[in-house]
């Protein structure tokens, strides 16, 4: 089994143009991203797909290998169906990393790597039965009471998964699911944005048009689960970190203020 780690990094970001070279502590988005994605054992390969040359050039000064993809492209996935198409990216797991999630821990992106391992370990090279992994977090008492307080002044911020008990997804919600009703029987799982396709579910899911549920939640995922895909959930620890996005300039403070109480996550 191998795997590519694919960072879709667009420079025509509507909220704040050029966000992936926007600096975090002395080094750029994407170069921390790039740093992180090379840190996974088992990872064959990383590539960065941009619609915009100055990306490229930028990837370049830190060694990054670059595909030029359309700036018609609607989302990361896309981009990333795109790059894996045009770069010959043969690897049988392509995990989507993007380009501003400078905060994933690398033990996380190895899990699902380990995923795709294991079921082609079981199945002797066939494909895994799942067309989809993605991570997920159990969240304890505290966490959750905290995950609400946030929702309440954001509540579409934050996603949520239940799944079954083989880990294949039944739904993600911006709602908290399952509702808890009676204490200590199945824990809330916190979704993390990350996805890894083979190269043929990662066409699949492209070639589809948005879906209802997806339309109304606004999350991409639930296309995959309207249409039958599987999608595996792989539970992870977080082991103490902070999770985090930069979404707008005042995010940046915040976020270098977690690398300075946590520490590097790869150098």
């Amino acid at each position: 089994m191998s795997a590519a780690i694919v960072i879709p990094a667009r420079f025509g970001s509507s909220r704040l143009p050029g966000k992936p070279m926007l600096a975090i502590a002395g080094m750029t988005m994407l170069e921390r991203v790039w740093r992180i994605a090379s840190a996974v054992p088992g990872v064959s390969r990383v590539v960065i797909c941009t619609e915009d040359h100055r990306i490229a050039e930028h990837a370049a000064v830190f060694g990054g290998e670059t595909v030029l993809t359309s700036p018609t492209c609607r989302n990361g996935t896309e981009r990333m169906a795109e790059a894996a198409a045009s770069a010959g990216i043969t690897e049988t797991a392509l995990i989507n990393l993007q380009g501003d999630a400078v905060l994933t821990p690398p033990w996380v992106l190895a899990a699902m790597v380990a995923e795709f391992a294991g079921a082609s370990d079981a199945t002797a090279g066939s494909e895994p039965d799942f067309d989809i992994v993605t991570p997920a977090v159990a969240l304890g008492e505290d966490d959750l009471a905290a995950f609400k307080a946030h929702k309440a002044l954001a509540p579409a911020s934050g996603t949520t998964v239940t799944f079954d008990r083989r880990r294949n997804a039944l739904y993600f919600s911006k709602q908290i699911i399952p509702f808890v009703r009676t204490a200590g029987m199945a824990p809330v799982y916190r979704h993390i944005g990350l996805y890894g396709f083979t190269a043929g579910s990662l066409a699949r899911y492209v070639a589809l048009p948005p879906s209802p549920l997806e339309l109304t939640e606004g999350l991409e995922q639930l296309r995959a689960l309207e249409n039958g895909m599987t999608i595996r959930v792989v539970p992870v620890d977080y082991r103490g970190r902070t999770h985090a996005s930069v979404d707008a300039p005042e995010d940046v403070p915040l976020v270098e203020a977690i690398i300075a109480r946590e520490g590097e996550l790869a150098l």
